[in-house]
């Protein structure tokens, strides 16, 4: 039924022009579809869209909220956000794999975890 469907991630924000400046500037994403009297903004991710919308329960979620499959270019992308002032998260569950820089590594695994302004949590992942 829904195993051959692209699926799309969406956040709840605070502040939807935080937002925007967040996902747009700092994350580089495209503004594909903005409803501002909505409060709805939508971001092409690959072949999917990442939505971002105006909700009072803004970073209520302690869980991950979207996830990135990166292609060998982890670290580079962590350097690039980290130069934009983007701190990652380091978590002391994650004790056995290596942490350096804000990667996590175990052989060809790499993750990382930081937060947008509202405290969803977005991660990184390669290798898995």
């Amino acid at each position: 039924m829904l195993k051959d469907r692209n699926s799309s991630a969406i956040v709840a924000v605070g502040d939807i022009d935080r937002a925007r400046a967040f996902y747009q500037d700092i994350l580089g994403l495209t503004l594909e579809e903005a409803y501002a009297e909505s409060g709805v903004l939508g971001f092409r991710t690959g072949e999917t869209f990442l939505i971002v919308y105006k909700s009072d329960y803004a970073g209520s979620n302690r869980a991950n909220a979207v996830v990135w499959t990166m292609n060998g270019d982890l670290v580079d992308t962590v350097n690039e956000l980290r130069a934009k002032g983007v701190v990652f998260d380091q978590y002391d569950e994650l004790q056995g794999l290596d942490f350096k820089d804000g990667v996590y590594s175990d052989g060809p695994m790499k993750l990382a975890w930081f937060k947008d302004p509202d405290g969803n949590i977005l991660h990184l992942n390669e290798g898995m």
